[in-house]
């Protein structure tokens, strides 16, 4: 199964109604996608990477082997359900930067990631405006209902998977959805360890190539868009080969805002029935769904018969 990859360039051009439908497709289908021509500077994403591996090496790497987990790990019998193996620590970027709490970050890291973080929030909000046309909504609903006193919150998840001598026993980080909105994930271009599930199956997630980059849905989207969006489950499978590093920004509610579905997003009404059984009659073995939401726009421009 391939991953559905957006390029973002398409919406200028001729092809916009066709990206905008697998847009659609993979939120409704998948819960996750990949991007590429999205705007982020390549080299700055590089620049991300390496200092990040750099700081991993440098001040994390020797302390991660010999704590508690990897401890726990290597004195183990069997399987090992309750831990992660991952070395992970949170910056806060809006409202309020929590850099300070992280005096060993080098000012490299520190200058670089403020420049990324700037262009992935334009990215969010490019893509909830999308996310908000597909959906039917006014184009800033999302960011209006993300927003507090002080605009939605934007965080990064740091994320080294160290290489694990016994990858049978624990998972890299444990199956999960996530809390959020809108997740923008930098990963390694090498070591693959990240699934998602698709149909029923767990789908191994390739490693990011070509400055592409990751996104998938959370579950506030899935609450605004009143199912249609779903958030989807996925994990991180340690290997034996190969640090994996993942970068995973959040485009999230603040703490004071209000979710809640849309009631646009609700059933069609007022329709007749003899309405609903012309347009059944040429999309019977089709989803139901495109048929509701085709339904809404016939009453929405005026198509009503109820007298």
């Amino acid at each position: 199964m391939e991953i559905p990859m957006i390029d973002l360039s398409e919406l200028d051009g001729e092809n916009r109604s066709k990206t905008m439908a697998l847009l659609h497709h993979a939120c409704e289908k998948w819960g996750c996608f990949k991007i590429k021509n999205h705007g982020v500077d390549p080299e700055l994403m590089e620049k991300v990477k390496h200092f990040v591996n750099t700081h991993y090496e440098e001040n994390l790497k020797a302390i991660f082997y010999e704590s508690e987990t990897a401890k726990c790990l290597e004195s183990a019998d069997g399987a090992t359900s309750d831990l992660d193996w991952e070395c992970t620590f949170f910056i806060w970027h809006r409202p309020k930067s929590n850099f300070e709490d992280f005096p060993n970050l080098s000012n490299d890291l520190r200058e670089t990631m403020d420049e990324y973080i700037a262009q992935l929030i334009k990215l969010a909000e490019n893509l909830s405006e999308l996310m908000c046309e597909n959906l039917g909504l006014d184009k800033d609903h999302i960011k209006r209902a993300f927003s507090g006193k002080n605009g939605p919150t934007v965080g990064t998840k740091v994320a080294k998977y160290p290489e694990c001598p016994y990858p049978e026993r624990v998972r890299g980080l444990r199956e999960h959805t996530d809390a959020g909105g809108i997740i923008l994930l930098l990963q390694d271009d090498q070591v693959p360890g990240l699934e998602f599930v698709h149909d029923g199956q767990w789908v191994p997630i390739p490693p990011s190539t070509n400055s592409t980059i990751f996104v998938n849905t959370g579950d506030q989207l899935e609450v605004l868009s009143n199912g249609r969006y779903k958030s989807v489950w996925h994990r991180v499978m340690a290997v034996e080969s190969g640090s994996r590093l993942s970068v995973a920004t959040f485009y999230n509610p603040a703490g004071d805002a209000v979710i809640s579905p849309v009631p646009k997003l609700l059933y069609p009404e007022k329709y007749t029935f003899g309405e609903y059984l012309k347009l059944y009659a040429t999309t019977k073995f089709q989803e139901k769904e495109p048929r509701f939401e085709s339904m809404k726009k016939m009453m929405s421009n005026g198509c009503n018969g109820v007298v």
